[in-house]
């Protein structure tokens, strides 16, 4: 629960601030889910209108920097203060990258919507709908300065990587067999890793609400699950 200070004019620019970072996640949200609709139903129309409204988030970040700094310039914050308006300034950072992801995704939907629909794709709204969950978690977590949630965000992560990483895998085997569809599949895979992305920063969110919050670093307890780095497809998994 925030506390209050002796001067409500602080009291107002904190809220304030908070608000923009509500904005921020709410939009973030919306620009994913759009274009991932843009991607399941091939509409092109949708996916244009996820790159233009790109720059209100752009804005909005724009807004919580020059708001941040007038704050610290103002009011010289100290201990739980200033750890929440850095958080700010990070977060806001984040989910202006979240907000880019989901562009880039709308920009490969309207690939895909001119090819070949492909098999694996069926896994792809998985993965978003576990990275929307986590956004959407990690920003009440935020607002409620509640470090318990942003720990249950932090450690879903695993299965968004786990869920990339059999994506992964199974494109690469689909493309060895379907030659053809190499173009389509490539795509996927660049969406399917921007919503993986998405997921490690509603992560780097998570544990920067978890130092404003607490004063400490979070645990490193999980470990990272994709390992597509080193993913091999042997001669036998073709045949």
């Amino acid at each position: 629960m925030a506390q209050e200070h002796t001067v409500r004019s602080f009291d107002d620019e904190l809220n304030e601030l908070r608000s923009i970072i509500s904005q921020m996640g709410g939009m973030a949200e919306a620009q994913l889910a759009s274009a991932m609709e843009a991607v399941s139903n091939r509409n092109d129309e949708l996916a244009h209108k996820v790159l233009a409204a790109d720059q209100r988030l752009d804005r909005l970040e724009a807004d919580a920097d020059k708001l941040a700094v007038e704050i610290i310039a103002r009011r010289a914050p100290m201990a739980d203060d200033l750890r929440e308006i850095i958080a700010a300034l990070k977060t806001a950072s984040m989910l202006e990258r979240i907000g880019d992801y989901a562009k880039n995704i709308a920009k490969r939907s309207t690939v895909l919507s001119h090819s070949k629909a492909v098999a694996p794709a069926s896994v792809v709204p998985a993965i978003a709908g576990e990275s929307q969950q986590m956004i959407r978690d990690v920003l009440d977590a935020f607002i409620e300065r509640d470090s318990d949630r942003a720990v249950e965000v932090w450690e879903r992560d695993q299965r968004v990587d786990q869920l990339y990483d059999s994506l992964f895998r199974e494109l690469l085997t689909y493309m060895m067999e379907n030659p053809k569809l190499i173009t389509p599949c490539t795509h996927l895979l660049f969406i399917a890793k921007n919503l993986e992305r998405i997921g490690d920063h509603a992560t780097n969110i998570a544990e920067i609400v978890y130092f404003a919050v607490e004063g400490k670093e979070m645990d490193e307890r999980r470990p990272k699950g994709d390992e597509t780095s080193f993913a091999v497809v042997s001669p036998d998994d073709q045949d």
